[in-house]
């Protein structure tokens, strides 16, 4: 039983680490990327030590694995808002939604209106 919770831990924290790269790579803005980085990649990590923790059953490296644990979750949240800390007080320029002009959303919209009757377009 322990096998096979050990392995979803395990699965869910490396689909985890994934993500978190995925939205490093993806994401538009470097506060944007802190987020992701910091969120995803401490849970990632903490569901790989407790997978590794879980088949040592007697043993007496609890205290060391609940001690690493303690550690990630202090320290790479802690990490990701200093760099972001740091980006604001640099002023590194943050992602800007487009902006789109009335003539292209109202252009878009009287374009795939069509007649039922006629089939033509409105």
């Amino acid at each position: 039983m322990t096998t096979w919770l050990s392995s979803l831990l395990a699965l869910s924290g490396c689909c985890l680490i994934l993500v978190a790269g995925i939205g490093l790579v993806r994401l538009p803005d470097l506060l944007c990327r802190c987020h992701a980085v910091a969120k995803a990649l401490t849970l990632g990590t903490v569901l790989l030590l407790i997978s590794a923790w879980l088949p040592l059953d007697g043993e007496d490296v609890g205290t060391e694995f609940f001690l690493a644990i303690l550690f990630q979750l202090g320290t790479i949240p802690v990490a990701g808002h200093l760099v972001a800390l740091v980006a604001y007080q640099k002023n590194i320029p943050l992602w800007k939604p487009p902006v789109l002009t009335n003539r292209e959303t109202s252009g878009c919209r009287e374009e795939h209106l069509i007649n039922k009757d006629n089939h033509h377009r409105v």
